[in-house]
């Protein structure tokens, strides 16, 4: 089966024209359950209660436990769909399912049963795995690479396609980018000018990163420029530890993220930075915006838990709580 693309795929979706079986593997998560989100488009959304699956596959880690979550998917899979042309199964955490790390008489049945099911799909039924990269030595691999529509998440080959995602993610909020300013950001984050297999691999993460504060940075605009990106996406070295705090207690949201991203890239621990922030709160609020603190000391709170529970990325966290922090600062 033909490994796509991911505009190839949303095109695929856009007709509803879509094959039997995905897998969607990959290092970036965020862009793996943006994609696998994207299927239910091919139900109408009054429909979707009845005709889309959403299952996950990360705690089937006993043979048993393996055993009936293939039995629930396959089940899933072969009831016929509901006033809908097409049933929509996506399985999150796949790799566990695909690949288990215990052995044993059931898990092997378990198996055998999920390869007929991939051998044979339901014609009226979309599969949609959600996986990290997998041993391609395994049978499972091999199966899924003759049956299946692969699709590569967080691949970019190079500067030219670091470039094209930024000016595709920023498409979606309807943002505009100079092409300068799309090429500083993907060298930022490691891109080289040419192919892989001729260069050292950029950092997905960080560029995903970049674009998220330069876009929270930016917020309200509909261009983004070269000024905007070193604005916020400066030298890694620190100069003040306390600037990010002092350009809060001004206002200044813009220069408070600019100087959270220094401290990140210096090494700084996000849990440590979180607390200089409820610090400055409890210190200064009550001086300069009485009126806010309440609210701040929330903002403060929810981010905290947010950071235990691993509820995103850290650096975007924290400068979602700064803009707060200087929205509610600012605030009369």
């Amino acid at each position: 089966m033909p490994t796509l693309t991911i505009s190839a795929v949303r095109q695929q979706i856009a007709s509803g024209e879509v094959d039997p079986i995905y897998l969607l593997q990959g290092e970036d998560d965020v862009e793996k359950s943006a994609l696998a989100a994207e299927f239910a488009d091919l139900v109408e959304e009054g429909l979707r209660a009845f005709n889309v699956d959403r299952i996950h596959a990360g705690d089937w880690t006993t043979g048993d436990k393996l055993a009936d979550g293939v039995g629930s998917l396959a089940a899933a899979v072969r009831t016929l769909p509901m006033m809908a042309p097409r049933r929509v199964v996506v399985v999150l955490r796949a790799e566990t399912l695909l690949m288990p790390k215990r052995e044993s008489e059931a898990a092997d049945r378990a198996l055998e049963q999920l390869a007929a099911l991939i051998k044979n799909p339901e014609k009226g039924s979309t599969i949609v795995f959600v996986a990290a990269p997998l041993d391609k030595r395994t049978k499972m691999w091999r199966l899924l690479d003759q049956q299946a529509t692969i699709v590569q998440c967080g691949v970019i080959e190079d500067l030219a396609a670091a470039q094209q995602w930024i000016r595709t993610r920023l498409a979606k909020d309807g943002i505009e980018i100079d092409p300068a300013a799309a090429r500083s950001l993907g060298e930022l984050a490691g891109f080289p000018a040419y192919g892989r297999d001729k260069g050292p691999k950029g950092d997905v993460a960080r560029l995903r990163g970049e674009v998220e504060r330069l876009m929270l940075y930016a917020l309200g605009q509909k261009r983004i420029t070269l000024d905007d990106v070193r604005q916020v996406a400066g030298p890694a070295a620190l100069q003040d530890d306390w600037a990010m705090a002092n350009a809060i207690e001004a206002g200044q949201a813009g220069e408070a993220v600019r100087q959270l991203a220094l401290m990140l890239d210096a090494g700084g621990i996000p849990e440590m930075i979180l607390g200089q922030l409820g610090w400055l709160v409890r210190s200064k609020f009550a001086a300069i915006a009485p009126h806010a603190v309440r609210g701040s000391v929330e903002a403060v709170f929810r981010t905290d838990l947010d950071l235990k529970r691993s509820a995103g990325d850290s650096r975007v966290l924290l400068e979602r709580l700064i803009v707060e922090l200087c929205a509610r600062r600012s605030r009369r």
